[in-house]
């Protein structure tokens, strides 16, 4: 926890939090290896370089080796765009329009050389057969590896070096990577899948929170309304013509808003105030959710609700930190009782150099809050350690 967010958060941003930013940064490192590891597969391009050296002529050799390089710069490209859900989808389409057009290119440049020693364009079309499963759907990826074989068998004859070679090396080879590719998308994909249910499980978990407040307001509020617009309504029939009845009528609609008012910040107060046990607990599932090693002692004993509620608005703030302010490997949180106070903190590893400082709105307001009530609360950073320590009198 590096520093504070703007502004105080609830239970439900701080679970949005828990699918943004930090996961995030899991999923892009999810991403790095995943592609390092489809990087691997290039190796079938890249041995074309052995027929590069094996050709004496030295402007075949020359335009063999641009061949094969501008074939592998397209194929890193596609292979970049796969694994990159962000990117915008006319990026993707360039990409492989690019490596459909390197392909075309790399048979007359590729296809001649260190003939009848090395079939050095059957090591291109290997990698296209591996490719196609990562670009098209089955039945036209079936189409591209048959079009590979028979560029490749074309070669072969056009070369006079012996088809079965090239057929070989194509066939074989490339279907070997497509296995290994198709394995590590699926894998990929499926990251993806967990990482988007996340987030719209984050988004539901708000959306019922906000339907659940406003039935509650609605029931609060929609028979009270009701009766105060009917007692007003009859108050002003009766101004002309019973002015006693049309007085005792408006002072009994006055009297049902003020109720009406006591019961919605009642209302209003129930629901923003959260048991600090269940608190902890979510907050403490939300940052182990999100990779985040989580240490949580609770107090012995259950606080008073009023010091219980100003922890924990002070919690849902800290636990917001970490997520968006911090690259947290580790979080400990403690709250103790100590004779006529409570002492809360929050301390965490990762924190940013550059950070929100403690004058900040959000632990600005927090402190505030607590100044009110005789608390106070500190913020003190070691390092790349940051603590928030929050503490408020206990009435007794």
């Amino acid at each position: 926890m590096a520093g504070p967010c703007g502004g105080g958060p609830t239970i439900g941003s701080v679970a949005q939090e828990a699918a943004g930013p930090r996961v995030d940064r899991r999923l892009r490192r999810a991403r790095t290896v995943t592609l390092l590891s489809l990087a691997t597969g290039t190796w079938a391009s890249l041995l074309t370089l052995v027929g590069v050296a094996r050709e004496p002529d030295p402007t075949r050799a020359v335009l063999g080796a641009a061949g094969a390089v501008l074939f592998a710069a397209g194929q890193a490209a596609v292979l970049y765009a796969t694994v990159t859900p962000w990117l915008a989808q006319r990026w993707r389409r360039r990409s492989e329009v690019g490596l459909a057009v390197l392909a075309v290119l790399s048979v007359p440049l590729v296809g001649p050389v260190a003939t009848g020693a090395w079939p050095t364009w059957a090591w291109l079309g290997a990698a296209l057969f591996g490719m196609a499963p990562l670009l098209v759907r089955p039945p036209v990826a079936a189409v591209v590896a048959a079009a590979a074989l028979a560029v490749s068998a074309a070669v072969g004859v056009w070369t006079g070096g012996p088809v079965w070679r090239f057929l070989l090396v194509t066939g074989g080879v490339g279907a070997g990577v497509a296995v290994v590719n198709w394995v590590q998308i699926w894998f990929w994909d499926l990251l993806v899948e967990a990482r988007e249910g996340q987030v719209a499980q984050a988004r539901l978990a708000a959306a019922e929170e906000r339907l659940r407040f406003a039935r509650d307001v609605h029931d609060v509020l929609g028979h009270d309304l009701t009766v105060i617009a009917l007692k007003a309504e009859l108050a002003a029939r009766l101004a002309g013509v019973d002015a006693e009845r049309a007085a005792r009528e408006a002072a009994e609609a006055q009297r049902l808003a003020t109720s009406a008012l006591t019961e919605v910040r009642e209302t209003v107060h129930g629901y923003r105030t959260v048991d600090l046990a269940e608190q902890l607990d979510a907050v403490a599932g939300v940052l182990r959710s999100c990779g985040i090693r989580c240490a949580v002692v609770p107090p012995a004993a259950d606080l008073p609700p009023a010091a219980a509620g100003d922890l924990a608005a002070v919690l849902r703030e800290a636990g917001t930190n970490v997520l968006r302010h911090s690259r947290a490997g580790w979080c400990r949180i403690e709250i103790v009782r100590d004779g006529d106070t409570a002492r809360m903190t929050v301390t965490n590893d990762g924190a940013a150099d550059r950070a929100p400082d403690g004058r900040s709105n959000g632990l600005r307001g927090l402190a505030d809050r607590l100044a009110t009530t005789g608390g106070r609360l500190r913020v003190r950073r070691e390092e790349n350690v940051f603590t928030l320590e929050a503490t408020v009198p206990v009435a007794p």
